[in-house]
């Protein structure tokens, strides 16, 4: 499993990110950071990167295992449970 390269971003706007917004972020801040797709930078954000993880595009198997990694290290951040244990597991229904 790669090491996560997200952080926190303080100085990041809340709420819903413009496309301005988006592009003044830093790549770490970005569940997939070579693609900059999904800023996670607040509870919100961490939760719609996980609804919407199978559906990102053009994204190497590499970059999903990363996006994983930073996604953990984002909910555990902002005490989001994360129940998944590998990228594989997101849109499998629980039982």
């Amino acid at each position: 499993m790669p090491v996560a390269t997200w952080k926190p971003e303080k100085t990041a706007k809340q709420g819903r990110l413009s496309t301005a917004d988006k592009n003044m972020l830093p790549i770490s801040a970005f569940a997939f950071p070579a693609a900059r797709k999904e800023p996670m930078t607040n509870p919100k954000h961490v939760r719609d990167a996980m609804a919407r993880f199978n559906q990102v595009e053009g994204v190497t198997e590499a970059e999903k295992d990363l996006a994983f990694s930073n996604l953990q290290k984002a909910a555990k951040h902002f005490n989001i449970e994360m129940n998944e244990t590998n990228w594989h597991q997101f849109g499998l229904k629980q039982k």
